[in-house]
């Protein structure tokens, strides 16, 4: 699944990061209201696991504008406000979830998947595809014109993150913090190497061209005319 985190405690957002890329989530993270409204109505998400007290717009209110959007992803609310009024109001407000702090994290991950199934109502809901090129987010197989294709987890976990985007840029940055994390510190050389070695394998061979470098800003998964 696609997942954003919007948590203003940095220490907590890359624990659930590392812990959700670890069951092969993609997975995005906001640091405050502000960040993670823009996040959740530029891409189109699974699931938010959303904090209520958060800097700037609070919860309720990020999710109040999502809702008002008709944004469709699930939203789990987890937060250390505990009473039962507090979860009717938030689950008033929209949300699919409410787990409050502390908790564990199979439990966490146990009703992502429950609200990640009751919204994926459409047969391939866990397959993305361009062209002959096909990831199934579920099984984690890769194949293009019906020929498997082996990635190693941060090749897939690239490829994941760029083809929720068919046909718009990720930036290099944006690529670094869904692959690596928030405060990861990669080299341009590294990542570049990243991409060189996911084209080879999914466009080598290939009439068309899907893996894209768009330059001075970062890369795109799109149908060009052909080689």
């Amino acid at each position: 699944m696609r997942v954003l985190i919007i948590e203003d405690d940095r220490a907590m957002a890359e624990l659930l990061r590392k812990g959700l890329q670890e069951e092969h989530h993609v997975v995005s993270a906001a640091l405050d209201g502000r960040m993670g409204l823009e996040l959740a109505s530029s891409y189109q998400f699974d699931v938010i696991v959303l904090d209520w007290m958060l800097p700037g717009i609070d919860g309720l209110e990020v999710m109040r504008r999502l809702r008002k959007k008709e944004n469709s992803a699930s939203i789990l609310m987890l937060t250390a406000r505990d009473s039962i009024s507090d979860t009717v109001r938030a689950l008033d407000f929209g949300a699919d979830d409410y787990l409050t702090k502390p908790f564990s994290f199979s439990e966490l991950s146990a009703r992502l998947r429950a609200v990640g199934r009751r919204h994926g109502s459409t047969p391939h809901a866990g397959r993305l595809a361009i062209a002959d090129l096909v990831l199934d987010t579920v099984t984690w197989e890769v194949s293009r014109g019906g020929r498997e294709i082996r990635l190693t987890p941060t090749e897939y976990r690239m490829l994941e993150f760029l083809m929720r985007r068919i046909g718009k840029i990720a930036s290099r940055r944006s690529i670094v913090e869904a692959v690596w994390g928030l405060d990861a510190e990669i080299e341009e050389n590294t990542l570049d190497a990243f991409v060189h070695l996911l084209r080879n394998k999914i466009d080598h061979g290939y009439n068309q061209t899907l893996l894209h470098t768009v330059r001075g800003f970062g890369f795109s998964i799109r149908l060009e005319a052909t080689k």
